[in-house]
This record gives C-alpha cells, structure tokens and sequence, in this order.
C-alpha cells in the first residue's frame, strides 16, 4: 500500500479525518501542543510504514513535500 492508494479510498479516509478531528476538539490543550503532539505521532507513523515496507523513502519525501506545499500555499 503506498499513500497514493490511501487517496483513492476517499470515504475511508473522509472518515478517519472525522474522527480524528472530534478527537482534538475533545482535548483541552493549546493548538501549538496539539500540533507538537501530531508532528511526532506522523514522525513514529511514517517510520512505521518505512520499516514494514508499505511505502518507500521516496513516497515519504513526496508526501511531506505535498504537506508542505498546502500547508504554506506554495503553487
């Protein structure tokens, strides 16, 4: 399974996000621990991936790339 797989079971991921996001709303940290807190549980989930051999290093880079260009707006 690759992250570009993961993107075309929209619904499933649709849901997950749901979840995840009344998850957060529950917890009563400020957003920037919250936001630490994400960075190093995606940190210990992409390894994860690495070390089973889900997805390669070069999928990784893409996806913190693609990451990083919606979260700044980059075009």
């Amino acid at each position: 399974m690759s992250f570009t797989h993961a993107r075309h079971e929209d619904q499933t991921v649709e849901e997950c996000v749901d979840e995840l996001g009344e998850a957060l709303r529950g917890l009563d940290y400020p957003p920037t621990v919250i936001a630490v807190a994400l960075r190093v549980h995606l940190e210990a989930l992409l390894q994860t991936l690495l070390e089973a051999q889900v997805c390669t290093h070069a999928e990784v880079r893409a996806y913190l790339r693609e990451l990083e260009r919606e979260v700044l707006q980059y075009e």
